[in-house]
């Protein structure tokens, strides 16, 4: 359901979207500032399991890297109750012996996350208006822009 708060119109007339409440689609991600990303999305509410599983998928990925190169990555990761909860600390050792190290952003800093950059060039900028016609139509320019990440679709971080 679209939140649109105002828009300009001839006076006197009213705009109107038609809206429905439909799925939800949520991007579980992790992104490095050299262009490198991982993925996962899920079509419902995100609890600390699936964060949990996407940091294990994660993990499970840099660990060959890692045991090759004995280079660790730091994931930046804010207060949220998912990466706060005991399930997520729990496997904390466990994904840092396979060389990721979760670092605690402070609270309310998202422009610290690098991740928060992309979220708000995906939304606001790389989604084409159209997308939004309907929720298979939206999650496909999703999930296309998330396949461009690093190649196609390309953040500078300076």
């Amino acid at each position: 359901m679209p939140c649109v708060p105002y828009a300009w119109q001839p006076l006197g007339t009213t705009l109107a979207l038609p809206s429905v409440k439909s799925k939800r689609l949520n991007v579980l991600g992790f992104l490095s500032k050299d262009g490198g990303a991982f993925f996962r999305h899920v079509e419902e509410p995100v609890d600390s399991g699936q964060v949990v599983a996407a940091f294990d998928a994660f993990a499970a990925q840099r660990a060959a890297e890692y045991a090759v190169h004995g280079r660790p990555c730091v994931v930046n990761v804010d207060n949220a109750s998912w990466h706060t909860s005991r399930a997520f600390l729990d496997r904390t050792g466990t994904w840092a012996n396979c060389g990721v190290v979760v670092h605690y952003l402070p609270p309310y800093s998202p422009e610290l996350n690098a991740i928060e950059t992309l979220w708000r060039k995906i939304k606001y900028e790389w989604l084409p208006l159209d997308c939004y016609a309907s929720y298979q139509t939206m999650k496909s320019a999703v999930l296309d822009i998330l396949d461009g990440v690093g190649s196609k679709y390309q953040i500078c971080f300076v």
